[in-house]
């Protein structure tokens, strides 16, 4: 087995750990460390079988291996980003929802504490 083959091996083995580890300190949850281990266990199986990135390329009619790990890094990233930005909406609109009701909370007490005085 080459170097790099085992130099790209091990990064891949302490990066999983490290995802691991931040999912355990809940620093990241697990709907998105599931893209982050997929990708690094794809990066392993070709770190294995050398060859698979050409029989990968000649399965999609590619005619330069490296172009399709491009593409298929850029396609998985606008599909990951589009993921991010439904989240990032639903928390925004779960923020309004829960600032507006704040606000309706916040205008009761005040009425409330202004009934309470004048009763008094």
């Amino acid at each position: 087995m080459a170097r790099i083959q085992l130099i790209t091996i091990a990064i891949n083995i302490l990066f999983i750990a490290y995802i691991s580890r931040l999912i355990i300190k809940g620093k990241l949850r697990e709907e998105y460390a599931i893209v982050w281990c997929i990708c690094t266990f794809v990066l392993i199986l070709f770190s294995f079988w050398r060859g698979g990135l050409d029989v990968m390329s000649k399965l999609f009619g590619v005619f330069e291996p490296p172009n399709l790990v491009f593409t298929g890094f850029i396609f998985i990233i606008l599909v990951y980003l589009l993921h991010l930005s439904v989240v990032s909406s639903k928390a925004q609109h779960s923020i309004t929802r829960l600032t507006q009701e704040l606000a309706i909370l916040k205008e009761k007490m005040e009425k409330a504490e202004e009934e309470k005085h004048i009763g008094n």
